[in-house]
């Protein structure tokens, strides 16, 4: 029975469809006093992402294309910033236990490096949850690390609560769904379950 036409009071075993303003976000990298490794003070979240790259061919006037590289598109995290935790600190330790600091003299050499950027920040979950706070969505990046991070826009006319925004890049992402899709052929399994 098409789930649009269905009375929720007749039929109990449907469910609601995914909604935007479920979510979790964990870093398994940060700790913080109030809540562990999940930020309950995330606002928005970018889902994985990524893009098909081509090549062209072209054979007299006909141009054909052919599947290239996969690329994963970098996500973005709006975090509010609390006092405790404090956000701006943490992606501040963030990107210093990745090896970066400022030169205090010609002899400071080090350096950030990828294994040091993805163990600070640690694994990255974003789960997409159902109404009973059950996951519908679970995606792990690969390797993530900290990108960008901006940290908000001060303004006297301003009286919204203070945010802070991350965009991490990562190798690839995995998604385990509680439903794997049975809508194309040989399918059965979720696209991206390795």
């Amino acid at each position: 029975m098409p789930f649009w036409s269905t009375n929720f009071g007749e039929d109990v075993t449907l469910k609601d469809p995914k909604r935007n303003f479920r979510f979790t976000v964990e870093f398994q990298g940060i700790q913080a006093e109030q809540g562990g490794a999940i930020a309950w003070y995330a606002k928005t979240c970018a889902k994985p992402s990524f893009t098909v790259e081509n090549v062209e061919h072209a054979y007299l006037n006909h141009k054909f294309y052919y599947p290239g590289a996969v690329t994963w598109n970098t996500v973005s995290i709006e975090m509010v910033d609390p006092v405790s935790p404090d956000v701006t600190a943490t992606f501040s330790d963030i990107v210093r236990l990745s090896g970066y600091s400022p030169p205090a003299n010609a002899t400071s050499l080090g350096s950030i490096s990828k294994a040091k950027a993805a163990g600070a920040l640690g694994t990255v979950i974003i789960t997409q949850i159902d109404s009973d706070g059950k996951p519908l969505e679970t995606w792990t990046l690969w390797n993530a690390f900290v990108k960008d991070v901006q940290l908000g826009q001060l303004s006297y006319g301003d009286d919204e609560l203070t945010t802070t925004t991350v965009e991490l890049m990562y190798d690839w992402a995995r998604v385990e769904t509680a439903n794997p899709s049975v809508a194309v052929a040989g399918g059965g399994k979720s696209f991206f379950n390795i």
